[in-house]
């Protein structure tokens, strides 16, 4: 069932379906996420069990400011505390450590946990009456099957979950793809997952030089959205430079006609003319707005019955760090 969020009525409902310890489908600046109470286990055990996720792998709590990170931190170090001041809230994931006696489930068992404090005036209104009622935190990783297309729209979540789960309609998601994460444990701070906001932007904040986790000798934290596989629609996707993907269309000739083929395209360049009868779509010269139009392309090019998705590799530049993380993860599971 789809709410309307900008209605009081539709937050208090789902306000107190997370205090009963129900799910519900809430719309952030990211992603759509489905959300429990962080600290009721038994809830956060019902997400996992809905998106078929395993149980070891962590979930992102969001809290409505930096105030209540307490409530699910143990400590923050000052690294964690600039990093806050500069991006919260917004698209930034913090790994702290865990208070030992709350979340044990969000965190997947773990001694750490991944805080974010959401921008979206729908999850701070919801955030805000959950507090009302005792929630100071709410579980909620992106609202999909495991390892599939993250939700960028209401109607996203309703498809892959059924008209009986609550879903507040926040519009389409601005970032539209999840939060960067940096694990704040390590005294260094360390980019376990690429989003939205440059690196530049994050080591400025943090005062030193942010680490990728390749760099690291030991195991990082078990973090959300981190499997080499992931993100992926129904179809196989297939990253190709310029030159490859010309010179496949070109060996595709006439048959690009026949609907056996089934492939979609989604290019930044001109394309030749056998491409206008195949699915094409046109990506974004603004890795921004490339961003925001990638999960709902992938989904559209499923919706159409593309059965191959290919995608001309984006440049290799930093502002492109996040998106080129995604396509990279949705190619592997082919």
């Amino acid at each position: 069932m789809i709410l309307d969020g900008q209605h009081g009525e539709a937050i208090e409902r789902a306000a107190q379906a997370l205090a009963s310890g129900e799910l519900v489908g809430i719309p952030t600046e990211t992603v759509y996420g489905l959300a429990a109470n962080a600290a009721d286990d038994v809830a956060v055990r019902r997400i996992y069990a809905a998106k078929g996720r395993p149980a070891g792998h962590p979930l992102i709590v969001h809290v409505a400011d930096a105030a209540r990170a307490p409530d699910f931190a143990a400590a923050i170090p000052p690294l964690a505390q600039r990093l806050m001041r500069a991006f919260w809230p917004g698209p930034l994931t913090l790994i702290l450590p865990r208070r030992a006696s709350v979340a044990s489930a969000a965190a997947g068992g773990q001694d750490s946990i991944g805080l974010r404090c959401p921008i979206h005036p729908v999850a701070q209104a919801l955030l805000a009456a959950c507090a009302a009622r005792g929630v100071t935190g709410l579980a909620a990783p992106s609202a999909n099957r495991f390892g599939r297309v993250s939700p960028t729209m209401a109607a996203h979540v309703a498809a892959e979950f059924g008209n009986d789960l609550l879903v507040l309609d926040g519009g389409p998601c601005a970032v539209g793809i999840e939060s960067a994460i940096v694990d704040c444990t390590r005294g260094a701070p360390v980019l376990l997952r690429p989003g939205q906001l440059a690196r530049a932007a994050i080591e400025q904040a943090a005062g030193q030089r942010v680490l990728s986790k390749q760099e690291l000798s030991s195991a990082d934290p078990r973090a959300p959205g981190t499997l080499t596989a992931h993100y992926a629609p129904r179809a196989k996707v297939r990253l190709m430079g310029t030159d490859e993907l010309h010179a496949a269309l070109d060996l595709l000739g006439d048959e690009a006609n026949s609907a056996a083929h089934a492939i979609a395209i989604w290019t930044r360049t001109p394309l030749p003319p056998v491409a206008n009868q195949l699915i094409a779509r046109r990506m974004p010269d603004d890795p921004q707005a490339a961003a925001q139009q990638l999960f709902a392309v992938l989904r559209g090019f499923d919706d159409a019955g593309a059965r191959l998705i290919w995608i001309e590799t984006p440049p290799a530049a930093p502002e492109w760090e996040g998106v080129i993380d995604r396509l990279l993860r949705a190619a592997a599971s082919a």
